[in-house]
């Protein structure tokens, strides 16, 4: 069974080999989320890897997909080629759809806004996605949220597929995931920027926030949904500010997405086009990080230590 709300601590004291151990958290923010492609980009123009991931929502599926050793290059590609084209999308979802009446029943039958989160991840994951946590080649953690405990859970073996989409499967558009006993709902319900899960495991702890806001665009009075998913964003970033007040990582960064909607996942080049600058402010603030900690990463080669 996965344990709830806190990760394991381990020694931040322990000894460093060649630079300090880095991990990065990937918040949740639905189409926002694919600003994260920038900050794994970052990454990899330095030419290090993240020790540890930690991910919420699409941050959870983000960091796995880069979990599992696929460059973020691969990952942008994959996403342009796959959301960039509606009818491919639309191809997608219907292949989700229950094969026969027992299924349907099983899935709930007639329930409006209750999509099958696990089928939906799996059909818009990358195919070189390994099948259980133990396979990836950084270590993950995904959160989701214990809807009848009301806790954070913190996946970090076993099934992927399942715990990417307990951590996605927010209420109203998917139904909630069954895994190990447990029911399991998004994990931004509780953890929208799993930063703290890194706590204790990592020498510098990085956040990506992609939360945003609601946004006003005319005079009129938002819709039922934009009310609806405006609120999930203050309440988002509501627990965001409160956890950054008592235990605040060394650094977070927080691209304007507030313009692009929850479920803007079509326009997916514009939203990698308008946050292309956290690119660059990551590979920075990642370099005075290290010169901080007496090691300096040069060009595209690893950190290495600062003598004299």
């Amino acid at each position: 069974m996965d344990e709830a709300v806190a990760p394991i601590v381990e020694d931040a004291a322990a000894p460093r080999a060649g630079r300090p151990r880095i991990g990065v958290a990937l918040g949740g923010g639905g189409a926002r989320g694919l600003a994260h492609i920038h900050a794994l980009h970052a990454f990899d123009d330095l030419g290090i890897k993240p020790d540890r991931i930690a991910g919420t929502s699409i941050g959870a599926l983000i960091g796995a997909a880069y979990a599992s050793g696929l460059s973020a290059s691969v990952i942008e590609e994959f996403m342009l080629d796959m959301l960039g084209n509606k009818r491919l999308v639309a191809g997608r979802l219907w292949s989700t759809r229950p094969s026969s009446f027992s299924q349907f029943l099983a899935d709930g039958g007639f329930r409006l806004g209750q999509l099958n989160a696990e089928r939906v991840v799996g059909a818009f994951l990358p195919l070189e996605m390994p099948a259980r946590f133990e396979e990836l080649s950084i270590p993950l953690t995904v959160t989701a949220t214990d809807f009848y405990a009301g806790r954070v859970m913190a996946l970090e073996s076993g099934d992927l597929l399942s715990a990417v989409a307990a951590s996605a499967a927010l209420p109203a558009i998917f139904r909630p995931v069954r895994r190990e006993g447990l029911v399991l709902i998004d994990g931004g319900i509780c953890d929208p920027l799993p930063f703290d899960m890194l706590t204790g495991r990592v020498d510098l702890n990085i956040a990506v926030d992609v939360t945003g806001g609601p946004m006003a665009t005319s005079n009129a009075l938002p819709t039922p949904t934009e009310a609806m998913f405006g609120a999930s964003q203050l309440m988002m970033h509501a627990i965001i500010q409160a956890k950054l007040t008592c235990t605040p990582p060394d650094l977070v960064l927080a691209p304007p997405v507030s313009r692009y909607r929850v479920l803007d996942f079509l326009r997916v080049r514009t939203i990698l086009a308008e946050t292309a600058g956290l690119r660059e402010e990551m590979k920075r603030k990642i370099g005075a990080l290290c010169e901080l900690h007496d090691y300096r990463i040069d060009g595209e080669n690893a950190s290495t230590p600062i003598e004299g």
